[in-house]
């Protein structure tokens, strides 16, 4: 029987994005998706249209990018996760929780838009879609093998990611309406490893031995995505937006790699990899629809967005895992995102802090997963603020502040035992630079005249 059990840890730090046991099946822990400023709200951006920012959200919100302007954005994150799990006694009592505390740091996007035409644009994104992220101890509870081997010990431990490049055009056929359609390409690699270990064998002789599987995951898979905004209200002071996206959905096609490597203990016999299999599994990414609303003024900004994803309907047949573990299980998932933000005066050139935007945000949903039919629900808090680079432009630098939270509402029953599962506490911080030209002296723009 297979129980999240982290193993107890000091704080270590490295590159993969996500540190959790949840990111233990199919493609990992999914990542919010936008820029430093979009996840300081929330991570509201469905009806989001600006000059001043890349939208990767909306293809349609391409459409906007003013003639002889570029816009690029780059951003990372730095992430501390503490993990908990309650252990029961046999009479349901908490005993103990066993803890983990883990630091990442990574990349979260490039992004980059531009104009092709008058109405028409152009975007480009390089971000992550999933990352996994995780290590894990748990004793066999077999009372037949401890009494006639000893003490078995299984590891579990896998890392990885996805990334997602996107290539939008958005059109603003005619006033105040946009249209856009995007191509997802989603490459990655994902290794998950299991080992079964005597560490206490009281046998005196036999063949008993320690065992170590690899399983490797390749993914190359492209996807579709249509998006659609509309200005119901536009004057020079007031800007109100609603915008709608579908992503088409489809096989993800991971294929896997299974090696097996054995080594006898009692014999002390090399390890010796067997390749298993090779095959491609039926998951799916799920259909997605969206729906936002966004409005904006001189001094503030707010935006809400709902995004429903059929993660359950696309992969109800897609066997996760089988045999005697926790069941774990492709369920819906409902997200719902409000952002917030004020600037008191863009353009005073006496006080800085005024120039300042200050944002704050939250988001609640569900994981696609349920593990023995126990639903985790998601919630994360957001602030952050950004840094003009210079009175009346456009660039800045983007500071944002998340706290999060993933946790079953209770301890799920299985095997006639109380089983607790992880709740996980996150603290991130990102970090954005969001440039923005539009001078006509920039030489990306201006065809060259020669005397």
């Amino acid at each position: 029987m297979v129980a999240f059990l982290p193993c107890v840890a000091t704080a270590q730090t490295s590159s993969v994005s996500a540190y959790s046991p949840y990111s233990m099946y199919g493609p990992g822990e999914l990542l919010t998706p936008g820029t430093a400023q979009m996840r300081a709200m929330g991570g509201v951006g469905i009806a989001l249209r600006s000059m001043g920012q890349v939208n990767l959200m909306n293809p349609a919100s391409a459409s906007i990018a003013p003639r002889k302007s570029f816009l690029f954005d780059f951003g990372f994150d730095g992430t501390h996760f503490r993990n908990s799990q309650p252990k029961y006694d046999a009479t349901g009592a908490i005993s103990k929780r066993a803890k983990t505390v883990y630091n990442t740091i990574n990349i979260h996007n490039i992004a980059l838009a531009f104009p092709i035409a008058k109405g028409l644009g152009m975007s480009f994104g390089l971000s992550p879609y999933s990352s996994v992220g995780y290590k894990m101890k748990l004793p066999d509870y077999d009372k037949n093998n401890t009494a006639d081997i000893g003490r078995v010990m299984y590891g579990y431990l896998g890392d990885g990611d996805i990334t997602e490049v996107k290539l939008s055009i958005g059109w603003e056929p005619w006033r105040n309406f946009s249209i856009g359609v995007a191509a997802k390409y989603y490459w990655g690699h994902i290794e998950r490893n299991y080992t079964t270990e005597v560490v206490n064998m009281i046998t005196g002789a036999g063949t008993y031995s320690s065992t170590i599987g690899v399983d490797k995951y390749n993914v190359n898979n492209f996807k579709f995505q249509a998006g659609l905004q509309w200005n119901i209200i536009l004057t020079e002071t007031h800007l109100f937006t609603v915008g709608a996206t579908y992503d088409l959905g489809g096989k993800l096609n991971p294929k896997r790699e299974s090696y097996v490597y054995t080594d006898n203990i009692i014999h002390s016999i090399n390890n010796v990899p067997i390749r298993d299999r090779i095959e491609a599994l039926e998951l799916r990414v799920p259909h997605q629809v969206g729906v936002g609303l966004f409005y904006r003024d001189r001094r503030i900004a707010w935006g809400a967005d709902y995004n429903f994803a059929a993660w359950g309907d696309n992969n109800k047949s897609f066997d996760e895992n089988g045999g005697s573990s926790i069941p774990v299980n492709y369920t819906n998932t409902h997200t719902i995102k409000v952002g917030f933000e004020i600037t008191p005066h863009a353009n005073d050139v006496r006080s800085y802090f005024n120039r300042i935007s200050y944002r704050l945000g939250a988001r609640v949903g569900n994981y696609y997963q349920t593990f023995a039919g126990e639903r985790v629900n998601q919630l994360a808090v957001t602030a952050g603020f950004g840094l003009p680079v210079k009175i009346w432009g456009a660039s800045s630098v983007n500071i944002g502040f998340e706290y999060g939270r993933m946790a079953a509402p209770k301890a799920v029953q299985f095997g006639g035992e109380t089983i607790g599962l992880i709740t996980q506490n996150y603290y991130k911080v990102s970090v954005g630079f969001s440039l923005f030209s539009a001078d006509t002296s920039d030489y990306w723009f201006v065809r060259q005249k020669y005397d």
